[in-house]
């Protein structure tokens, strides 16, 4: 069993801090976590770890800092494996076979996060949002955000939800339990069950999800809901820890060894960077204004790792490869 700190940054309002709250529950890993504002600076992050991407949640487990949800799910399962007494995201299929992982993987960002998730998010009430958080949220995605846009296209954004629960109710219309007739939840429940909980809360939404359109989807929703708050109760509630307190903490650990990633020299020469460069990495949707920059000390066909250094010390950043770019940066310090 693994003996680093394991601690989430993340705030309540968050969706995405949810998902990963979510995967940890289901995996059963006790960890604890650092609320941070919704907006903004984050010291923190910035400062303390010198991480410039400004995107929710993260996750630190010792000294290696994980960004964006695909790779933390990903990172979860390969250092805590079920061989070891935890909870997996890839349970086996009701019939004996293995998951399939890969798929599930795919499903789980490229459909649930980039698909369902973006409409969901056009139909909270916009008009009502304070000016600093649309200011904030502007910055992030690189434009201004239209409130009077987004509300006009709200009944639209309802219409392909509704097309997309349908998709749902379709999958789960042989009456099994989890979206992938797995033992149990799995990613795909978990990356799916975020974004419709959160869209199930908003104002006006009824219509979207009435039991009487579609009633395997919302016996699924609310079996999902139940199963996560059992695994939550039966475990210990993470502990709130100020950012200074966590940044000692994961400077002070010790940190996963640089050849599990390994640095794949064919994947690195179609990038145009080679071991040791300052590269500077960013989302190429939202966030793309907030690089972070480090020296490159691991790559793969998942995963890229910097070293980074804040002001209480260095500490290794690990980046997903797909949706996110990898440039070579002008600075030569670290």
């Amino acid at each position: 069993m693994s003996t680093a700190p394991i601690i989430l940054y993340r705030y309540d309002a968050s969706p995405f801090s949810h998902k990963i709250d979510n995967a940890l529950a289901l995996k059963r890993i006790i960890h604890d976590k650092v609320n941070v504002s919704p907006m903004l600076p984050r010291p923190e992050i910035t400062e303390r770890l010198g991480v410039i991407y400004r995107r929710i949640p993260i996750l630190a487990i010792g000294n290696d800092v994980y960004c964006d949800t695909s790779l933390i799910v990903s990172v979860l399962e390969r250092r805590f494996p079920p061989s070891q007494g935890y909870g997996t995201l890839f349970p086996k299929r009701k019939n004996g076979e293995n998951a399939d992982t890969g798929l599930i993987k795919a499903f789980s960002t490229f459909y649930a996060g980039s698909t369902l998730f973006p409409p969901t998010a056009n139909l909270l009430p916009w008009d009502k949002i304070p000016e600093t958080f649309l200011k904030d949220r502007s910055a992030l995605r690189g434009a201004p955000i239209d409130t009077k846009a987004m509300a006009a296209h709200a009944p639209i954004s309802k219409s392909t939800l509704s097309s997309h629960l349908l998709l749902v109710e379709e999958q789960l219309n042989d009456s099994r339990e989890w979206l992938f007739d797995t033992e149990l939840p799995s990613l795909a429940d978990v990356s799916v069950h975020f974004v419709f909980a959160w869209g199930r809360s908003f104002k006006g939404t009824d219509s979207l999800f009435d039991a009487k359109r579609i009633p395997r989807t919302i016996q699924w929703i609310d079996r999902m809901t139940e199963f996560i708050k059992e695994q939550q109760a039966s475990q210990r509630a993470p502990a709130k820890l100020h950012g200074l307190d966590a940044a000692n903490k994961i400077i002070s650990s010790t940190y996963e060894p640089y050849d599990v990633v390994g640095f794949d020299q064919v994947e690195a020469s179609h990038l145009g960077v080679v071991l040791g460069d300052m590269v500077k990495i960013a989302p190429e949707d939202t966030g793309r204004g907030y690089p972070t920059i480090g020296k490159l000390v691991a790559l793969n066909r998942e995963e890229t790792t910097l070293e980074i250094c804040g002001s209480v010390g260095l500490i290794r950043c690990h980046f997903p490869r797909l949706g996110f770019s990898i440039k070579l940066a002008t600075t030569t310090k670290l």
